[in-house]
């Protein structure tokens, strides 16, 4: 059980500094531009480089969001969930 944990730590150090690196080579965000203005611009180019692409896009998120309510609604009506965080006897 040390090994896993050393072992998840190393993958978490190394996905943080590699994260970070591809977020900055991804988003090219400016110095005077804030975190919404450079996701705009990117969400932009994404768009105008192939529009169908952002439909698929807007469908993977919508699908992904309902994959997620809907499993959170089957843990809280088919499991004991509620009863383990005491809002239900």
């Amino acid at each position: 059980m040390i090994g896993a944990i050393e072992i998840l730590i190393i993958a978490l150090i190394f996905g943080i500094i590699y994260g970070r690196d591809a977020i900055d080579k991804t988003f090219r965000k400016s110095a005077n531009e804030g975190v919404v203005e450079s996701l705009a611009g990117d969400l932009k180019e994404y768009y105008d480089a192939d529009p169908k692409r952002m439909i698929k896009l807007s469908a993977l998120i919508i699908g992904t969001v309902v994959f997620l309510v809907t499993g959170a609604y089957w843990a809280i009506t088919r499991t004991d969930f509620l009863k383990m965080i005491g809002l239900n006897q």
